[in-house]
This record gives structure tokens, C-alpha cells and sequence, in this order.
């Protein structure tokens, strides 16, 4: 259900029922949220405690007489910053009283000596050393900025916040709570949020409810957020909190908001914010049975929580403790998953938010959803992969089932659904990767098949520049590395020697050499047919065939017959990457296109060559192109039926150039690898019957997880392994068949070697 309310509306927002308003408000938040719930692990820094204002509700802000220092020393804030790395946080919160110096000597007197004019300076000074020294990414609570200040911050902070409080003038008169604070007064807020919108910073606001205002009040502020949203975007969070009366202020004896007011403002910031934005409602503030009301009323997000600072604004009500805000969380049936100080949605699209030096760093550190990779594992390094199997179920447990039940019958899923799977976290990744499990057995039974092959990488010069390739050089004098060419006789010979060592298969690939032309390919096929007559060739990619095809003046319908005569037994479907023209724009976006990749393997198919499909994942993706992808390779399928398998290559980021640029994430997270190959399985039902787990990828424990995901095959032994090996992948060059059948035993399953056509090699071999 979606509520548009607009200030006409009004009335009808104030009369309608809660229960109504929080079954709208859940619906809207599980509909763009799921059951994500999102959380900081932050430390709290309050740089200043003093403050020009004088808020009748506030303990945060003293008088110099009060302090030991008006400003927290440098040595000071890098302490805490420390200690926090060290236990895990990734945000320094800076909170500090509005402008000081305009109030006390004291403080003008301290910046002075620190070589400052102002708090804000004072403040960019410390926010570059936490970040520069700690990597912790600093979020801003700095009072009211104008346009310069927001620039001058930018810098060095990840995100910013004021909270609006209230829209209500009225409170900063006489008797109200914020008499005597002029940056309290709501224009001037409202300014300084606009202010940041200009700015391009991700901001978060909020209300602070219960001290005075009117329901019809709290309205005209949320509505003044959407409005300064809807012109900037840069909103990334509103926080609906909940006033607590304080000892030694003058509202000690003031009521608190009930719970159902509480529950009724959130709601409403649902219904008018919409179903996109992130609501927050601090944990601290309720005891942990109220939790999961807050979350059916619409919050989708717990704010900070620091496991090392106390929360000074709110010091009588400690943070909870993350494993109980994480059972409380999964008792509402949602899944609790740490954020950054930059919302996911912004984290997302970095440049568009941050200055380039911090885009590079919150891009590197997050998955597809914009959420850190909190577990260390990236694909091709020595790290074990790790892989939790979590039970129980969440709200949208129903859904996956449903949507399972009908995969499992073979129907074609809609690209929206196959989104929503790979969005899937906690209990659902299992419920996932366990249909994808049955469907493997179902479809291949316990078989873990593999080949005995050898890679033949004749030449790693290649005339085009993919973002993601380490492999590939420009020429021999490349400053990345060797270049080399093999000459045919050499190619000859390493088949040669791969059939003297058991292969069954050499996968020949290369790059695109400006000296290479079809006649190349003809040539490479002879060599390898005159010195290995029954070795199956699985050979060149659609980039080649086309780059081969053109130099000829062939179509494909012509030059792929030439290869065949020649002995090509089968293609790999390398250079598919994404099937998604918008992102191939910008990982290789002078290399064949979506439909020229497609139109490649449909003509193979047509003359009898059979292939493979791949999709290399976790850069500059997302799920909406995974699912793209997924469903032409499905579509192709269901009209050729020429392609053997299906295999996820997840991005090996170490040495790959887009990377180092600071323009793709750091591959994929466990959870989006492990879900990669059960969606694949499930999508790609009952037309592929083969799921690959590449071993140079995912290393030993991630095959397993893999092979108990809805995959049934580990590639080939490889022998020579050389392309991932140059993207910095460390899991060696070749695993024997000794090794594939200890692994296959570790997934409870058996080995069994194959043909690169899936027949028994046993079988083939006694032909």
C-alpha cells in the first residue's frame, strides 16, 4: 500500500487509525528494504562540548567551566579513533556544540592557540587525520554550515547530519525548549540542509519528538525533508527520535512521548518519505521487547551503535549490546547487517557523492548493495571463504519459497524476482542455496565432474584495454609485465604434452594480437590437430571468432565452419563478462557487445559447436545486470540448446587496472558468490544442467560451499592456469585429479572426470 500524503492530505494522515498506518509503513518498508536492517559500528568523538545554544533539554552542551579543555586535544580524538579501528568500527562520528567561538573567549582563546579561527577549520583538521591515520570514514554533526563550510568539509568526511528537530517556530519562544538557541530556529536549518544538497554531501536529519510540538507539526517538518529531498537527493537518512527527559536540564520533569506516539511519527515519516528512504529510530532509547514494533512502524535502520563510546547526547541510556540488538533484530524476522557512515544507496554511486580519494575507498570496501564486506574474504586470495548457513526465517521468507517453488518447476523468473534473490541475507541465502542443493541432485545426482585439460594462452599482447584484465600487455615493451607470443610449433608441442599427461581437452584463448588474423586461428587448430590428433580443442572466445571473422571478411556463418573443418571441437564463453551493454560500457567498451556475444554462440550453436557461458561478476555491477545476464544466457539456451554449462567467474581484483584506478569494488562478498551459483542453478532451470565452481576463484573452501550451492562441476585441472594467476589470484596453477576427488569427498559427494562434452572420459577414453 502507498500513502501519498501532501500538506492538503494532512488532515487525513492525523485521522487515520495507527494500526492502519503501521500495516501501510511495514508494507512500504519491506517492499524497497526487505528484511535488511542496517547499523554503523561507529566511536563517538564529541570534539567540543561547548555550544553558543542553549537548549532547555541538552546535556551534551557545558560552559568552559565545566571542562577540563574546550576541544578535545589531536592525540585525544586519535585515541578513540584507534581504539575503534581496533574493534571494528569504519565511522568516527564528530559531534560538537554549535559554534563555541561566537559565544565563549574560551574557545576562541583555544582555537587560537591550535592555529584555527574557527571550530569547523579545527574540526577538518581532525576529520583528514582520522581518516588519513585510522581509515575510520568521519560523519559530521557540525550545527548549521553554509554552502563554504560544506565544501571546505567535504574532503574529508563521508557524510554529514543536522537534525531539523522540529518545523515548529513557536518552540524557539519564550518558555520553549529552544528559547535562546538561534541555531535552532527551523529556517535556519532548513537553510543549512538545502545548504548540504547543493553540496552534494549525504546528509541525515531527523526529528526529535516529544518536546512540545503537535502531530500536525511533526507533519510539516517531514514534509519540509521530502521537499528539500526531492530537489538535491541527497537525504540519505531521517531519524524519528524519541525525547528523553534528563536530570539537571530544565525539561527533567517534562513527559516523555509514549511509544505509540513514537510509533505513530515513524509511520508517518514512512508513508510521506516514501518507501526508499532509510528511517532510524536509536535502539538505546527503547527496551529490547519494543524493538520490533519500531520495525513494523517502518524503521529500517538502528543508526551508530560504538562498542567502545558511550553515546554522549543520550548518556544515561547505553547502546545495546550487538549480539542482543542482533537477536532482537532477527526475533522481528529481519537480518542485521553493518553499514558505512555513507548510506548503501549512496555508497553505490561514490563519485557522484564523495571527492574522488574517498570514492576510491568506500567503493573498494563495499558489495553490490553498497554494504561493507565486513568477513575479509575476496575471491583468488588464500583467505578460506567463509560461508554461514543460518536458520530460522525472515518476513520475506514466504516470498523466496514461492518464488523457489516455481524455479524449481522450470518457469522462466522475471528479472525482478531474480533482483530479489540475489538480495537475499540470513536465513534466505540458506533457504536458496538448499533448493539449489536438491536441484543439482535432482538433475545431476552426487557426481563432482571435472576434466584433465591444459590452458594454451598463446599470447597475452592484445590491441584492447578491458578495465578488469592483468593478463593481457599492449605490446612487448608493456611496464606491467612480460609480453610473449607462442609460435605454432610451440603450441603444437605444449598439446602434445598435454595428451602425453592424461588431458582429454586444451582450452586455447589468447589476446587479440595486432598481427593476428583468421588465418591465425586456422593455424593455431592445425598445429594443435597435427600434434595431438584426438585432443578435444575447446578454442577461442567470441572476441576472437569475431576479430578473426572481420580480418577475413567472413560472417560467422562462414568462418565458424573453417574452424570446425580445422578441428575447433567447442568454444568457451569467455569474453561474456556482463551481459549488460551499460556496463560493458565501462569495463571493456571496445570489445564485442551483448548482442554480438550473443550472436557468436548462436551461430556456433547453429554449425554444431557446442560452449560454455560465463559471467564474470563483482566490479562495477549489479544484481539488475546479474539478472540481465542470466536471463539472455537462459533465453539463448532455450533456443539453441548449445551451451554445456554455466560458470561464475567472481572479479579478482588485485592487479586488475580498473581497480587500482579506484573504479570497481574488490569482487564480490561471500554471500553474493555463494548465491551467484544457486540462482544460476535455479534461473537457468531446466535448460543447463551444469553449474561450475572455478577452484582458481574460490579456493578450496569455496568450492566446497559452492558444490553444496547447486554446482556440480570443478572445471578442469587447468595445468596451466596463467590469467587469474596474473590478476593477483594465489590458489595455484593446477589441481590434479587426486586433489578434485579429496575435495569432491569433503562436499560428501564422489569425483568423476569428464569430457569437456560432460560424457564419462572413462567411457570416451575406451571408445
Amino acid at each position: 500500500m502507498k500513502v501519498v500524503v501532501t500538506e492538503v492530505e494532512k488532515p487525513r494522515l492525523l485521522a487515520m487509525p495507527l494500526d492502519r498506518m503501521i500495516a501501510a509503513a511495514e508494507a512500504m518498508t519491506l517492499a524497497a528494504h526487505g528484511s535488511l536492517v542496517t547499523y554503523s559500528r561507529k566511536v563517538f568523538i564529541p570534539l567540543t562540548t561547548l555550544c553558543r545554544d542553549v537548549c532547555h533539554y541538552c546535556t551534551f552542551a557545558k560552559p568552559p567551566r565545566e571542562l577540563r579543555s574546550p576541544y578535545m586535544s589531536r592525540e585525544e580524538v586519535l585515541a578513540i579513533a584507534r581504539e575503534g579501528a581496533t574493534a571494528g568500527c569504519r565511522e568516527a562520528l564528530f559531534t560538537l556544540g554549535d559554534r563555541p567561538e561566537a559565544r565563549y573567549v574560551a574557545a576562541r582563546d583555544a582555537l587560537a592557540a591550535m592555529g584555527h579561527e574557527s571550530t569547523l577549520a579545527y574540526l577538518g583538521e581532525m576529520a583528514e587525520s582520522v581518516l588519513r591515520e585510522t581509515g575510520l570514514l568521519p560523519h559530521l554533526n557540525a550545527g548549521l554550515m553554509t554552502d563554504l563550510d560544506y565544501a571546505a568539509l567535504r574532503p574529508f568526511s563521508a557524510s554529514m547530519g543536522l537534525m531539523l528537530e522540529t518545523a515548529s517556530d513557536r518552540l524557539s519562544k519564550k518558555g520553549g525548549p529552544h528559547y535562546g538557541s538561534p541555531d535552532k530556529l527551523p529556517a535556519r536549518r532548513l537553510a543549512a540542509i538545502e545548504a548540504a544538497g547543493r553540496a552534494k554531501v549525504p546528509f541525515t536529519t531527523g526529528l526529535l519528538i516529544g518536546i512540545g510540538e503537535t502531530r500536525a507539526e511533526r507533519i510539516k517538518a517531514l514534509l519540509a525533508i521530502r521537499d528539500i529531498h526531492h530537489r538535491h537527493g541527497h537525504i540519505q537518512e531521517v531519524i524519528i527520535q524519541n525525547f528523553r527527559a534528563k536530570a539537571g536540564t530544565r525539561m527533567a520533569t517534562h513527559a516523555e512521548p509514549s511509544l505509540d506516539e513514537h510509533l505513530w511519527t515513524i509511520a508517518a515519516a514512512r508513508l510521506i518519505l516514501g518507501p526508499d528512504m532509510a528511517i532510524q529510530a536509536p535502539p538505546n532509547l527503547h527496551a529490547p521487547e519494543e524493538l520490533a514494533s519500531l520495525l513494523r512502524a517502518g524503521v529500517n535502520d538502528w543508526g551508530g551503535v560504538s562498542p567502545v563510546t558511550p553515546d554522549h547526547v543520550n548518556p544515561e541510556a547505553p547502546w545495546p549490546h550487538l549480539d542482543l540488538l542482533e537477536a532482537a533484530t532477527a526475533a522481528a524476522g529481519r537480518v542485521l547487517r553493518e553499514r558505512l557512515a555513507i548510506g548503501p544507496a549512496y555508497a553505490r554511486q561514490p563519485n557522484a557523492w564523495m571527492e574522488p580519494a574517498l570514492a576510491k575507498v568506500v567503493r573498494r570496501s563495499v558489495d553490490a548493495r553498497g554494504l561493507p564486506v565486513v568477513d575479509g574474504w575476496h575471491p583468488g586470495t588464500l583467505e578460506p571463504m567463509p560461508v554461514e548457513r543460518q536458520g530460522g526465517t525472515t518476513v520475506g521468507s514466504g516470498w523466496v519459497r514461492e518464488t523457489l517453488a516455481r524455479a524449481l518447476k522450470g518457469v522462466r523468473l522475471e528479472s525482478a524476482d531474480v533482483i530479489r534473490l540475489f538480495q537475499a541475507d540470513g536465513p534466505d541465502v540458506t533457504l536458496i542455496a538448499d533448493a539449489a542443493d536438491g536441484l543439482r541432485r535432482r538433475m545431476t545426482g552426487d557426481a563432482v565432474t571435472y576434466v584433465v585439460n591444459r590452458n594454451i594462452n598463446y599470447t597475452n599482447i592484445c590491441l584492447y584495454r578491458c578495465g578488469f584484465c592483468a593478463f593481457s600487455k599492449g605490446s612487448a615493451k608493456d611496464l606491467r609485465g612480460p609480453a610473449y607470443r607462442l609460435d605454432f610449433e610451440e603450441i603444437g608441442r605444449r598439446a602434445a604434452e598435454a595428451v602425453e599427461r592424461g588431458a582429454t581437452e586444451v582450452c586455447l584463448q589468447g589476446g587479440i594480437h595486432p598481427d593476428y588474423d583468421g588465418n591465425t586461428y586456422l593455424n593455431v587448430l592445425r598445429a594443435v590437430r597435427a600434434a595431438a590428433p584426438s585432443i578435444h580443442i575447446h578454442a577461442f572466445s567470441p572476441l576472437e571468432v569475431t576479430h578473426g571473422a572481420s580480418t577475413l571478411g567472413l560472417g560467422l556463418n562462414d568462418f565458424l565452419p573453417l574452424l570446425r573443418d580445422e578441428g575447433l571441437s567447442s568454444l568457451p564463453g569467455t569474453a561474456a563478462e556482463i551481459l549488460d551493454d551499460e556496463v560493458r560500457a565501462i569495463i571493456c567498451p571496445d570489445k564485442v557487445n551483448t548482442a554480438q556475444w550473443l550472436e557468436v554462440m548462436r551461430a556456433a550453436h547453429g554449425v554444431g559447436l557446442r560452449s560454455t557461458a560465463t559471467i564474470m561478476f563483482g566490479h562495477v555491477d549489479s544484481y539488475a545486470n546479474w539478472a540481465r545476464h542470466l536471463l539472455r544466457v537462459r533465453d539463448l539456451q532455450e533456443e539453441t540448446g548449445g551451451f554445456t554449462e554455466f560458470v561464475p567467474l567472481p572479479f579478482v581484483h588485485m592487479e586488475a587496472p580498473i581497480w587500482r584506478r579506484g573504479q570497481a569494488r574488490s569482487g564480490p562478498s561471500a554471500r553474493e558468490t555463494l548465491l551467484m551459483h544457486a540462482v544460476a542453478r535455479l534461473v537457468l532451470h531446466p535448460l543447463i544442467f551444469n553449474i561450475q565452481a572455478s577452484w582458481v576463484k574460490l579456493g578450496e573452501q569455496g568450492v566446497i560451499a559452492a558444490l553444496q550451492s547447486g554446482a556440480n562441476d570443478l572445471g578442469g585441472v587447468l595445468m596451466d592456469e596463467s590469467i587469474t594467476r596474473a590478476a593477483g589470484g594465489a590458489n595455484g596453477q593446477v589441481w590434479d585429479s587426486a586433489r578434485m576427488t579429496d575435495i569432491a569427498a569433503a562436499a560428501g559427494r564422489f569425483a568423476m572426470q569428464r569430457t569437456t562434452l560432460y560424457q564419462s572420459a572413462a567411457a570416451f577414453m575406451t571408445a
